[in-house]
């Protein structure tokens, strides 16, 4: 995950800060530097890093943090105060038009995900209640018009195309298109070079004059570090973004162009990309993305990605189960089903504050979800809904069709079981099953099951 070093690091500083109890000058500065070590490692750009570290070190000092018994803690305040400043402070939006549609045009070098993101973009305001519309104004990468139709119709958006015709005769008919037919959003997928060159600038820039743009976003690739800071400063330079996509932010990448990009530019993150899903794409906060790099969690975010991708009412009928004795394979199956939807468990628990730092080293085995899938649905039905009536016989045939051993098997069935023995001791006191009932429906996570490993 992206952060994991800079995240250790800093925290093993600020370790070491709580152990003095109180601070002297010096204690602050070796401490700031340590943090600019750790911020270039993770490929923060220099001059940041540097004016990012001069700048605590100083509000320590001028507050007369050394003096006070808690100075580590507000040390750490501090940092992360202006950590999140540094990232752009509050969540920029969306630009939206006075009159509809407003026009986002993506932009950036090829293959940094341009039409993915487009894709991605367009569900997210789907989701959201609005009506947007791909267009495709790439006409020179061969099947790059085929490719936002595919990832068109995986998002069911529809997507306006004029075949080979000029970028900016495309925009102004899509525009057109959208006032017709009432899409409120139009989203510009552009062409992209290896390089930047003239004539990718040129061409942006006819669009740009041809159409009242609202956003111009760069799409840029974090897993090529401080060319990504490069790249944004060059796009900015010569076309002026209103903001950035930041792709790839699961993968194990230093995370620095986060830390630099609205430093060199002046233009803030609005989105950041986090997995392959056309569902793995989130709005970038600033104080949530410091909670996260300083080990504390990110529960906001949790908390919204649970809402929005667990159904309530099944998590509440499985919940009712629970408590009447009545929950089988099936629930469970349709359980870890829901909880698949909200991505990589290790970036889930990582949201948790005090677990992301204890998974540094451990492996999370993703697999484990399609293991107790095809386990489950190598059962006949009658199996899935009494398996006590599981021999050894049948255990051997479920094993035998699912890939996985009997001792699979046991495990999975003796965890299932510790489930419902729980639910109902909790159920004969008063209270505790309509508060598990209420857990459930909000975290849709089967208590007490062990994490898959």
């Amino acid at each position: 995950m992206a952060f994991d070093n800079l995240s250790d690091k800093l925290n093993n500083v600020f370790k070491r800060l709580r152990s003095k109890g109180k601070l002297s000058e010096k204690d602050v500065k070796d401490a700031m530097r340590e943090v600019r070590l750790a911020l270039l490692e993770a490929d923060v750009n220099y001059k940041v890093a540097k004016d990012f570290t001069n700048k605590v070190t100083e509000k320590c000092i001028g507050e007369k943090v050394m003096e006070s018994l808690t100075a580590p803690q507000m040390v750490v305040k501090i940092v992360r105060d202006e950590l999140t400043e540094l990232m752009g402070g509050e969540k920029a939006r969306l630009n939206t038009a006075s009159k509809i549609p407003s026009v986002i045009m993506m932009c950036g070098l090829q293959g940094s995900g341009k039409t993915t993101h487009s894709g991605k973009l367009a569900k997210m305001l789907k989701k959201q209640g609005h009506r947007p519309l791909l267009v495709a104004c790439d006409i020179y990468r061969p099947a790059a018009i085929e490719q936002l139709k595919v990832v068109g119709q995986s998002v069911d958006v529809p997507v306006f195309e004029m075949g080979t015709e000029k970028p900016e005769k495309i925009a102004v008919s899509a525009v057109k298109h959208a006032r017709d037919y009432g899409h409120d959003f139009v989203i510009l997928d552009t062409a992209g070079r290896l390089h930047i060159d003239d004539d990718l600038m040129k061409e942006l820039e006819r669009i740009k004059s041809a159409v009242e743009i609202t956003d111009i976003l760069l799409v840029i690739d974090s897993m090529v570090g401080q060319d990504a800071v490069n790249i944004a400063k060059s796009f900015n330079d010569l076309l002026e973004i209103t903001g950035v996509i930041l792709t790839k932010l699961d993968g194990d990448t230093r995370g620095g162009a986060a830390l630099s990009v609205k430093a060199v530019t002046g233009k803030p993150i609005k989105f950041v990309g986090t997995g392959e899903k056309m569902d793995d794409l989130e709005e970038f906060h600033p104080d949530r993305m410091t909670t996260r790099i300083l080990g504390m969690g990110d529960m906001l975010s949790l908390i919204e990605r649970v809402e929005d991708q667990i159904d309530e009412k099944q998590a509440l009928e499985a919940a009712k189960k629970l408590e009447e004795n009545k929950f089988d394979l099936n629930d469970l199956l349709a359980q870890f089903q829901q909880i698949k939807k909200m991505g990589s468990f290790k970036q889930i628990l990582s949201m948790i504050p005090g677990i992301g730092n204890q998974l540094k080293d451990v492996d999370v085995d993703e697999k484990q979800f399609s293991r107790i899938e095809a386990m489950i649905y190598s059962m006949t039905e009658r199996e899935r809904t009494k398996p006590d009536i599981l021999n050894a016989s049948r255990k051997k045939r479920i094993a035998a069709g699912s890939g996985t051993t009997v001792e699979d098997l046991n495990k999975l069935l003796k965890q299932y079981e510790q489930m419902k023995k729980m639910f109902k001791q909790m159920n004969s006191r008063s209270k505790g099953g309509k508060s598990m009932r209420k857990m459930l429906s909000k975290n849709g996570l089967p208590p007490n099951f062990n994490l898959p490993m």
